[in-house]
């Protein structure tokens, strides 16, 4: 896809490391079609948004893919995730020992590795969406965001699209005037490299990361699953 920018990570990493191998991106309509081209690959890469469209078409998928409802990766037909372990890799180091709760904004395919990836490292989280709403266990919808709710949560993960080129005006409704110094801000996004939502967070001293650590430690894990 046109915002991806794996191409160019291993494209750089073959160059880089003298691997006779060459990454292309492909633009998808149809998923239809989706059959014919993995038969032509021995791997690639899925991107938003067809990380959950794409399993029906997929003959295997990976267990931990089943269990987080999302593939990125695809080896010889079968599923795997590796945003989870990008996301987590990415993270760990910014984390403070207070951050035990984390709101995830949006509930698509990259929220789910996130979520899977929180779950793994033992932090509770609360999902927020426009569908969502609080007679759900653990969600919420963006009108339900108080106050209380932002200071309980100091990690907030952006999940959804909203900031990424070429919209990048556009940016999630949080309340932002009760960030403070505590929050960490993660956007999955990396194109462009701050966004708006987390312009708002470092304008009142959070902690702040985009998603290119994340792209390229999913990266990483990707190959490795290739080169297997």
């Amino acid at each position: 896809m046109e915002h991806s920018y794996s191409a160019k990570y291993f494209t750089d990493k073959f160059t880089r490391e003298s691997i006779d191998a060459e990454y292309k991106l492909y633009e998808i309509d149809d998923l239809t079609d989706i059959k014919t081209l993995l038969q032509t690959l021995d791997g690639c890469n899925i991107t938003s948004p067809y990380k959950q469209a794409i399993m029906p078409y997929l003959h295997e998928i990976d267990i931990v893919a089943q269990h987080i409802g999302a593939v990125n990766v695809v080896h010889h037909g079968k599923g795997y995730n590796t945003d989870w372990i990008g996301f987590k890799n990415s993270i760990s180091p910014y984390l403070h020992p207070h951050d035990t709760n984390a709101l995830v904004l949006g509930t698509g395919g990259a929220s789910k590795a996130v979520q899977y990836a929180l779950q793994k490292m033992g932090i509770a989280y609360t999902l927020v969406s426009r569908q969502l709403g609080s007679n759900a266990i653990g969600r919420c919808s963006y009108e339900e965001l108080t106050k209380e709710l932002i200071e309980a949560h100091t990690i907030i993960v952006n999940c959804t699209p909203l900031g990424m080129y070429p919209l990048i005006n556009n940016y999630p409704n949080i309340p932002y005037l009760h960030l403070t110094p505590r929050h960490l801000m993660y956007d999955c996004i990396y194109n462009p490299n701050c966004t708006y939502f987390l312009q708002e967070g470092i304008a009142r001293g959070t902690r702040a990361i985009n998603g290119m650590q994340m792209l390229h430690m999913q990266a990483d894990a990707a190959w490795e699953i290739w080169d297997s």
